[in-house]
């Protein structure tokens, strides 16, 4: 901030000021700010600019690069988010005293002042900046620091594009056909989620990135309250016997499977059983997958106080597969 390096040209010197992301929490002591905060910090740091550039020749133009988040630009998604002390922004003016001021943080070439401007980034980082051409400023600054600009497009290797539609649409029809070498957003309409979408997707636009889909439903057409209307927790008879799912797991099958106690190494057995006294039967009104969702929910091999939130153990995992292979049966 205080020893600049100079570029020379044939009128005179430039004094090149950097500034790199300041986190106020850190720095704000040391360079002597009121409080923690980008505005404060910024503001300490160009007031060194300044009287640092007052002590210099009368001819000296002078450039900041500075990396900030100025009020009034647009953003994309990909920056970072930089807010301290509830505000991530700084006011332009903090900028004043300098001829020009050229900015990063922000991916999007634009301008927020004639003499201060973000050139953004050389390629895109989100699909947020698909529509938005990269390009660079070229500034000339002359004897007297006017200063003129010329946008100058950046090189684009592969272009980002964003596809609405259905599957079917995408994959067959002809006027997709200009973005099979993009790198693609797609977003899928169809009322059910079709089966290896991506995969059969990349078949055409090997380039896809991103897949996301409009409507949030299943294959099944049925809602869950259709689903399990009618349906009890308690799977019938087994041979003269109940066998309750309730929603304390299947630890309390105990009363009538002997082999189901609260302890784990239990549990192997207590399926098993079932299967054996189960095979070949029916239950009217039972429904064998509320079984298996109840189990794998956490709540096998445990008291009630001790359920796991979703979480399976390996003993938990092999008896929702072995309980799974006992509702296949049934």
């Amino acid at each position: 901030m205080t020893a600049p390096p100079f570029l020379h040209d044939e009128h005179g010197p430039v004094a090149f000021y950097g500034l790199p992301y300041l986190e106020p929490g850190l720095v704000h002591t040391h360079l002597g700010a009121e409080k923690p905060s980008h505005h404060a910090v910024l503001s300490a740091a160009m007031d060194k600019v300044r009287t640092d550039l007052a002590a210099r020749p009368a001819n000296t133009r002078s450039v900041v690069l500075a990396h900030a988040f100025v009020t009034g630009a647009d953003t994309s998604d990909s920056e970072r988010d930089i807010t301290a002390g509830g505000v991530p922004s700084v006011s332009a003016s903090v900028f004043t005293g300098v001829d020009y001021v050229a900015l990063g943080h922000l991916h999007r070439c634009q301008q927020i002042s004639e003499r201060i401007r973000y050139s953004g980034s050389p390629l895109a980082y989100s699909f947020s900046e698909a529509d938005y051409p990269k390009a660079t400023w070229l500034i000339d600054l002359d004897a007297n620091s006017d200063l003129t600009a010329r946008k100058i497009l950046c090189p684009v290797p592969r272009r980002l594009r964003q596809l609405t539609g259905t599957l079917n649409d995408l994959l067959t029809q002809p006027e997709h056909a200009d973005y099979e070498d993009c790198w693609l957003h797609i977003t899928l309409t169809d009322t059910d989620r079709p089966h290896m979408a991506m995969e059969r997707l990349r078949e055409r636009f090997p380039h896809a990135l991103k897949l996301s889909f409009s409507h949030q439903r299943d294959t099944d057409t049925q809602s869950y309250r259709s689903r399990v209307n009618g349906r009890s927790d308690c799977c019938g008879s087994v041979r003269g016997e109940q066998a309750r799912f309730s929603g304390l797991g299947i630890a309390h099958f105990g009363e009538r499977i002997p082999f189901a106690g609260t302890r784990r190494m239990d549990l192997p057995l207590a399926i098993d059983e079932i299967a054996r006294r189960s095979a070949g039967l029916r239950f009217p009104g039972c429904s064998w997958v509320g079984a298996v969702l109840l189990t794998g929910s956490g709540c096998c091999a445990a008291p009630p106080s001790r359920r796991c939130n979703g979480r399976m153990s390996m003993v938990q995992r092999d008896c929702f597969c072995r309980l799974q292979a006992v509702g296949d049966t049934v």
